[in-house]
């Protein structure tokens, strides 16, 4: 293995444990996406009804789809802040999970290389 190859496994080897280290520090997630509704209500003299209207909300909805099911349920105000942590989370899980992924094919392609150019290079 020349020199150049073995100090990019290097680096491969060492992103790929910082991927882990990060992975495994990682607080409560969830995947989704949080909305903002705005409803009108059934009583026909309410400021919603007005013109303009003034519609009622906003409401926080979350959205997103797991195992192939679609759910989605309303977030109270207070929850908000813990439940764009928990996205911002998600997404970054789902980041380094793509990183590590495209690392190890690369760091997997270096070892095949040096094994086939050792044994190459050994039945000489």
């Amino acid at each position: 293995m020349g020199a150049g190859m073995a100090r990019r496994r290097q680096v491969l080897e060492a992103r790929l444990e910082r991927i882990k280290a990060a992975l495994a520090a990682m607080g409560e997630l969830r995947p989704g996406t949080l909305s903002q509704q705005y409803n009108v209500c059934g009583k026909p003299a309410c400021r919603c009804k007005a013109q303009p209207p003034q519609k009622h909300g906003p409401y926080y909805q979350l959205s997103f789809t797991r195992k192939g099911k679609s759910s989605s349920r309303f977030v109270r105000r207070e929850e908000i802040s813990a439940v764009r942590r928990q996205l911002a989370n998600y997404a970054k899980l789902r980041k380094l999970i793509d990183e590590w992924i495209d690392r190890g094919i690369e760091l997997s392609t270096l070892r095949l290389e040096a094994e086939r150019a050792q044994r190459e290079g050994g039945g000489k």
